[in-house]
């Protein structure tokens, strides 16, 4: 992505604005990991970060450039109840542009 100057608007004082190339790629990525996330729902998988953070859950749902992905409570308590989920599992929501890796951990 490339820094576009800033520049003052009717709405404010634009700090950052992407350019055309770079949105087009985001967009591109983000259809690509939706249409791959939404293949392997209810699978186990490896997810690694751009910032190195690893989970290792089961994939519940992507949508909106969001994946919602099943991940174990060591606690097995729950702060939301009523919830299609069971009570040892946290749902995490990840922002599709900023996974690295996802690895599949079952057939």
């Amino acid at each position: 992505m490339s820094y576009q100057p800033v520049q003052s608007t009717q709405m404010g004082k634009v700090l950052y604005q992407a350019d055309g190339p770079s949105v087009q790629n985001v967009k591109a990525i983000r259809s690509n990991l939706h249409q791959l996330c939404r293949q392997y729902s209810n699978r186990i998988v490896r997810i690694e970060t751009i910032d190195g953070q690893i989970f290792v859950g089961r994939i519940v749902s992507c949508e909106r450039g969001l994946l919602h992905l099943a991940v174990r409570n060591p606690s097995g308590h729950r702060a939301f109840f009523g919830m299609p989920y069971s009570n040892d599992e946290l749902i995490l929501t990840l922002v599709l542009y900023e996974l690295l890796v996802i690895t599949l951990l079952s057939t």
